[in-house]
C-alpha cells in the first residue's frame, strides 16, 4: 500500500513539473509573437517616408572679379538663403568667370544652354548678353547692366517676357545728380577725363549720358580708350594735363584696373570720381549710387520669386535702383588733395553711411 502511494505521489510531482514547462513553454510563445507584432509595426511605420526636400541648381556667368560684381553675387545668393534656399543645403551653383575675356563669356554661356538648370543668373552687361543668345528654355535673370535695352537683353522693360528679366544698377539720374556735384563744387574743373573700354556697351552708353550732362554746365569729355586691363594706368597717365578730373563709368575691363587710376590721380592731386560705392571705397572720392550687395538682393528676391513661387521670368518688371544718394570718402579727399566743404557733406543724405571716413 505504502508503494502504491509512493509510487502516486511521484507521479503527481512529474506531471506538475511538466504541466508548469508547458505553460512557461507557452506564455514564452505568446510573448514572443507579441514582439514580432511590435516589431512589424514599427518596422511599417519606419517604412512611411516624408517626401524629399526640392533642391535647386543654378548657373552663374559673371565677366569678370571686382568689388562690386561680387557683391552682387554674395547679395544675391544672401536673398536665397533667406527665402530658404542656400548652398550646401538644398541649392548647388555652378560660377563661371570669364576672367573679361570675351572668348571664355560664350564659351561659358554655350556649357550653361548645354546644362539642366532652374535658373541662370548673369552679372554685367557682356554676361548677359551671351547668355540671353545661348539659353532659350530656362529662366535667365541678369544684374549689373547698365542699359539693357539698348544692349538688347529685353525689349520692353516693364513687361519683358520670354524667359529673362532682371535689374539694371544704374539710373540715369545719379550721373545727372554726380555731374551736378562736381559743377557746383569744383568751379576749377572744365574737362573731365575718362578711361573707357568702347567694346563694352554699358560703358559707351554711360559715358555718352555723362558727357550729354557734362556739357550742359560747359564742360568737356576727354576719352582715353583701352582694350584690355594691362592698358589702363597708361591710359590714366595720357590723361594728366589734359582732364582737370577724372572720371570712370560702370566699365568692367576699367574698374577691373582702378587701382592704377587711383595711383595717378594721388600722384597728381587730380580729383576722381567714379559710377560706383565699391571704388569710391577703394579711393575716388565721390559717386551717387548705392550698395551693389543690395542691388543683387534685389535680383535674388526676383529669383527666389521664380523657384518658390512659380512666377513666370518674363513676367517681372525689370527694376531699377530708385534710392540714390551722394558717397563721398573723406580719406580718400586727402590723398586727391581735395579740401572738403561743410556744403559737400550736406549733400549727402545719409550721412552715417555714405561719409566714409
Amino acid at each position: 500500500m505504502r508503494k502504491w502511494s509512493l509510487l502516486v505521489l511521484v507521479c503527481s510531482i512529474v506531471l506538475l513539473i511538466v504541466g508548469c514547462g508547458s505553460k512557461k513553454e507557452e506564455t514564452n510563445n505568446t510573448a514572443a509573437a507579441g514582439n514580432n507584432t511590435t516589431a512589424n509595426t514599427s518596422s511599417n511605420a519606419g517604412d512611411t517616408e516624408t517626401p524629399a526636400e526640392k533642391s535647386y541648381k543654378i548657373a552663374i556667368s559673371q565677366i569678370v572679379e571686382h568689388p562690386s560684381l561680387d557683391a552682387t553675387r554674395e547679395g544675391f545668393l544672401a536673398a536665397l538663403k533667406d527665402a530658404g534656399i542656400e548652398e550646401g543645403k538644398n541649392l548647388t551653383v555652378d560660377f563661371n568667370n570669364a576672367q573679361g575675356d570675351s572668348s571664355n563669356n560664350l564659351s561659358i554661356a554655350q556649357k550653361i544652354a548645354a546644362e539642366k538648370n532652374d535658373l541662370v543668373l548673369a552679372i554685367a552687361t557682356p554676361s548677359a548678353q551671351a547668355v540671353v543668345q545661348q539659353v532659350k528654355d530656362t529662366p535667365v535673370l541678369f544684374a549689373a547692366v547698365t542699359d539693357p535695352l539698348s544692349a538688347k537683353i529685353v525689349s520692353n522693360l516693364d513687361a519683358p517676357g520670354g524667359n529673362v528679366s532682371g535689374a539694371s544698377d544704374t539710373n540715369p539720374a545719379a550721373t545727372t545728380q554726380l555731374v551736378d556735384f562736381i559743377a557746383a563744387n569744383f568751379p576749377n574743373v572744365k574737362t573731365v577725363g575718362v578711361v573707357i573700354n568702347e567694346g563694352e556697351e554699358n560703358a559707351v552708353v554711360m559715358a555718352k549720358m555723362a558727357e550729354d550732362e557734362l556739357s550742359k554746365h560747359n564742360i568737356k569729355l576727354v576719352k582715353a580708350a583701352v582694350t584690355n586691363t594691362s592698358e589702363v594706368k597708361q591710359a590714366a597717365e595720357s590723361l594728366v594735363g589734359r582732364a582737370d578730373a577724372l572720371y570712370i563709368t560702370l566699365d568692367n575691363m576699367v574698374v577691373s584696373g582702378v587701382d592704377s587710376i587711383i595711383q595717378v590721380a594721388q600722384k597728381n592731386k587730380i580729383p576722381f570720381f567714379s559710377s560706383d560705392r565699391d571704388t569710391v571705397e577703394k579711393g575716388a572720392f565721390a559717386t551717387v549710387g548705392f550698395k551693389y550687395y543690395d542691388h543683387g538682393y534685389q535680383v535674388g528676391q526676383m529669383a527666389a520669386e521664380v523657384l518658390k513661387n512659380g512666377k513666370k521670368v518674363g513676367d517681372l518688371k525689370v527694376s531699377m535702383q530708385e534710392k540714390l544718394d551722394l558717397i563721398l570718402n573723406l580719406k580718400a579727399a586727402k590723398a586727391l588733395g581735395i579740401t572738403v566743404t561743410d556744403d559737400m557733406k550736406k549733400a549727402v543724405q545719409d550721412q552715417a553711411q555714405n561719409i566714409i571716413q
